[in-house]
């Protein structure tokens, strides 16, 4: 077991950054839908899907 996490001791490091980097991405649009935001960086007033928003107004 030992000789198994010594080999892939690199690849375990990785795999734990991705998984901790997509929980924080996940975390912040739950926190922002939660808060009303949008994921988009834009306005509504020019996107084909404004009126299908789910949007607190």
């Amino acid at each position: 077991m030992l000789t198994w996490l010594s080999e892939n001791f690199a690849n375990i490091v990785i795999i734990v950054a991705l998984v901790a980097v997509l929980t924080l991405v996940i975390y912040k649009m739950v926190k922002d839908k939660k808060n009303g935001r949008s994921s988009c960086g834009c306005g509504c007033g020019s996107c084909a899907m404004k009126n299908e928003c789910d949007q607190k107004k």
